[in-house]
C-alpha cells in the first residue's frame, strides 16, 4: 500500500487505509469480499497475489460492490508488482471500469477480454491486455490461481 501512495488521486494521499477483507482471515469467497466492502462513496484497493507469488491488483474510486453494469471512474487504474511496479491508467477509450455479480469481478474490458477478473470463489482469476487500460497481463499467466487476495479501504 506505501508504495502505491503516489499513484492515487491527490485527495487520498494522506488518507489512512484499513484492511477491509482477506482470504486469510475471512475466508475465499467474492459475496463475503463486497459484504466486507466499504462505503459507497469509499475507494478500493484490491491486491492480489498468485501462486507464483507475482503481486497486482486494482484500484477503484469507489467500493467493490456486485453491481448490475459497469460503474466507477477514470481514476481507477490496474497495477502490477511484476518485478517492480508498472501503473495502467485509463485511456479513455471505453468506461468498462468495474463490474461484478456473485460469480465473476471484472475490472477493465473490451472485445470480450478483461484487464482482472476474479471468479466467485476467488481461487481463480485472469489478466488479459483491455482497452480500458492498454494494460500487459498482470500475472505471468492470462490464469492464475489466488493464494491471497486482500481488499482495503478508506478509514
Amino acid at each position: 500500500v506505501p508504495q502505491l501512495g503516489p499513484q492515487l488521486p491527490p485527495r487520498l494521499t494522506q488518507q489512512p487505509w484499513h484492511l477491509l477483507y482477506s482470504t486469510g482471515r475471512d475466508g475465499f469467497s467474492l459475496r463475503t469480499l463486497y459484504r466486507s466492502g466499504a462505503r459507497p462513496d469509499s475507494p478500493a484497493l484490491l491486491l492480489i497475489r498468485d501462486t507464483e507469488a507475482q503481486t497486482f491488483g486494482a484500484f477503484s474510486a469507489s467500493a467493490i460492490r456486485s453491481s448490475s453494469g459497469f460503474y466507477g471512474t477514470g481514476e481507477t487504474f490496474l497495477f502490477s508488482f511484476c518485478p517492480e511496479l508498472k501503473v495502467f491508467r485509463w485511456t479513455g477509450r471505453n468506461d468498462f471500469f468495474v463490474n461484478g455479480d456473485v460469480n465473476l469481478l471484472m475490472v477493465g474490458g473490451g472485445s470480450g477480454r478483461f484487464g482482472l477478473w476474479l471468479d466467485g470463489d476467488l481461487h481463480h482469476g485472469g489478466s488479459q491486455h483491455c482497452e480500458t487500460f492498454d494494460n500487459e497481463t498482470l500475472s505471468h499467466r492470462e490464469e492464475f490461481s489466488i493464494q491471497d487476495l486482500e481488499l482495503w479501504g478508506l478509514a
